[in-house]
């Protein structure tokens, strides 16, 4: 079987470049020939003798995201127009090229996100949000374009198909739920160290992972929260500095000593495992990866009904607010862990349990089972269709003999 597979990136610290990453692997370990359309593909990878990767180069000149991305869709399509016929399965991801799909799996819904009410964006409201308000409609409209063409859509939580199906899908798609995976060997074993990250021993620790340059992973109400809660809790925050608003936010609410901003971080079972809570009350979120590692590495968490993955969560693990932007209900849930270590450690046992279910090889092999069924669909299409080749040639036959 022969599979090619369309992302930007294919590699380890990427949400959907990790989750390709790990497919291809697992396909890779059954013999299954993989071609990566794709900018950026992991070195080790590229060792294995069954893999090909086709480069998609973006210029730097092209200066949104939006035109790069564009780029990479054009480009893609315009190697897949001679060579599409050459593989058994064709997996995109969202809108990412203009060629219909076999597998499309949906990381995020721009529609779902637009239709949200805490969309901040607006054409009123300066370029930046201008801007990001464009962005997301085209977005939306071109996602629409891909799911409308792909035999099967993968959506890697049930509150992302509940969004693609409103979007209105033709007889011919089919809607599946494939949820993201984890390595949760990898964040169960490891062991903390405050020391390595500078973080104070004698208090309640809190962690925060996520992009630290858009409102909408929701940082802020995290902060406001922090006011109303006692100065024994102290909060961790991983994610790119550069640009971001919340150190002068932390300064501004007189919290600044109580918020450690610690950038990108590598290490990030460890991070984990040296905190007491997990935190991430995101106003809109597909399937979060970080969430399920803060499981996995045992940590409860306090997360809120828009972001995708709270789906799964069981009181018995964490808690889970209706609204994120209300701070106070947010102090409230992390209160309830700071004030009862028995409850919590519970808790963080039970997170701990339920990602076992969500490892990396059961997310693969699910997508694996896929691309056999359409690739055996595909082989009794040419066969049925050689049949009824073979059957025409034979009343042709028989007819000229008549």
């Amino acid at each position: 079987m022969r599979v090619a597979i369309v992302t930007h990136v294919v590699r380890h610290n990427d949400g959907q470049g990790r989750v390709n990453h790990e497919i291809a692997r697992a396909a890779l370990g059954e013999n299954i020939e993989v071609t990566l359309i794709a900018s950026h593909v992991a070195p080790e990878l590229l060792q294995h003798p069954l893999v090909k990767w086709v480069p998609v180069k973006i210029g730097r000149f092209w200066p949104t995201n939006l035109l790069r991305q564009q780029v990479f869709a054009l480009k893609s399509a315009w190697w897949l127009r001679t060579h599409r016929a050459d593989y058994d399965v064709l997996h995109v991801n969202g809108f990412i090229t203009w060629t219909a799909a076999d597998v499309n799996t949906a990381h995020f819904v721009h529609t779902g996100w637009f239709k949200s009410k805490y969309y901040p964006f607006g054409l009123g409201k300066g370029v930046w949000s201008a801007y990001q308000f464009v962005y997301t409609r085209m977005n939306a409209v071109l996602e629409g374009w891909a799911y409308r063409r792909s035999r099967v859509i993968t959506a890697v939580s049930q509150k992302v198909a509940t969004e693609i199906a409103a979007i209105g899908l033709t007889p011919h798609n089919r809607l599946d739920v494939i949820y993201n995976g984890v390595d949760t060997q990898g964040f169960a074993a490891a062991t903390g160290d405050r020391a390595r990250f500078k973080l104070p021993d004698d208090k309640f620790l809190l962690l925060f992972v996520g992009d630290l340059r858009t409102p909408r992973k929701n940082l802020g109400t995290v902060l406001k929260a922090l006011t109303h809660l006692p100065e024994r809790v102290h909060i961790a925050v991983a994610g790119y500095l550069p640009g971001s608003p919340y150190p002068e936010e932390a300064k501004a609410l007189g919290i600044a000593d109580r918020v450690h901003f610690l950038g990108l971080v590598k290490e990030m079972p460890v991070l984990m495992h040296s905190v007491d809570a997990y935190v991430f009350p995101s106003r809109y979120e597909a399937m979060s990866l970080s969430l399920l590692e803060a499981m996995a590495a045992g940590l409860p968490v306090v997360t809120a009904h828009t972001a995708g993955g709270a789906e799964i969560i069981t009181p018995e693990c964490g808690i889970v607010l209706d609204d994120p932007d209300d701070p106070q209900a947010l102090a409230q849930a992390i209160g309830r862990l700071a004030s009862n270590d028995e409850a919590r450690l519970a808790m963080g046992r039970a997170a701990s349990e339920l990602a076992t279910g969500f490892g990396w090889a059961r997310m693969a092999q699910q997508y694996i089972a896929l691309y056999r069924q359409i690739a055996g669909q595909r082989e009794d299409r040419r066969s049925t269709k050689q049949i009824n080749n073979d059957t025409d040639t034979l009343n042709a036959n028989v007819l000229d003999r008549a």
